[in-house]
């Protein structure tokens, strides 16, 4: 199996869960002209995964992306840290959604597979100290909404309805059913 992703917590999910795969990566248009988030994620994800499918057509390629979003407004990595404040700022007191879709190639079986999962995250009311504190640890630079709820950002959380590893970056629970249902040995993990 390879993981078209250079994402650190999609890689520790799936350890952690098991899987043996290699990690290629390739630089893909992160943009989408669907109408909808859910369309859109899924576009991206599945961009990422054939991208590297082409290069190794008969290996299972998973790609995978998340976003957040807040009244329609989809938040992404924060170029800086004034707009880390903003989407900080912007999530305080209030809930949204983090959306990750993952997308399941092999082109020689003729497998494409894409699904989402939507988890619902509810923020504490954050204070400016709070919020210039967390961007201090650089940890939310590299996020989409601008945190992460497995590292410091969790302290920003009061409660998520939904998947946790969703949030995390990947919606295992949902990928590994799929695999199931498709006749996968879960067994046999690292032959995937």
């Amino acid at each position: 199996m390879i993981l078209a992703s250079a994402s650190p917590r999609r890689k520790e999910i799936l350890e952690n869960f098991g899987f043996s795969f290699k990690t290629v990566v390739k630089n893909v248009d992160e943009t989408s002209n669907k109408d909808t988030v859910k369309e859109k994620i899924m576009e991206i994800a599945r961009k990422k995964a054939i991208a590297v499918a082409k290069d190794f057509p008969n290996e299972n390629v998973i790609g995978a992306d998340t976003m957040v979003v807040i009244n329609n407004k989809i938040l992404g990595k924060p170029h800086n840290r004034q707009e880390a404040f903003e989407m900080l700022k912007s999530l305080s007191g209030k809930n949204h959604e983090v959306i990750t879709a993952f997308s399941f190639i092999n082109l020689e079986k003729n497998i494409t597979y894409c699904d989402y999962e939507i988890t619902k995250v509810y923020f504490k009311n954050l204070t400016d100290e709070e919020i210039n504190w967390y961007i201090g640890t650089n940890e939310p630079m590299d996020k989409a909404g601008a945190y992460g709820i497995q590292g410091k950002g969790a302290f920003f959380v009061e409660k998520i309805e939904g998947d946790f590893f969703s949030v995390m970056g990947f919606p295992l629970g949902k990928f590994v059913r799929f695999l199931s249902e498709s006749g996968f040995d879960l067994n046999n993990l690292e032959k995937i």
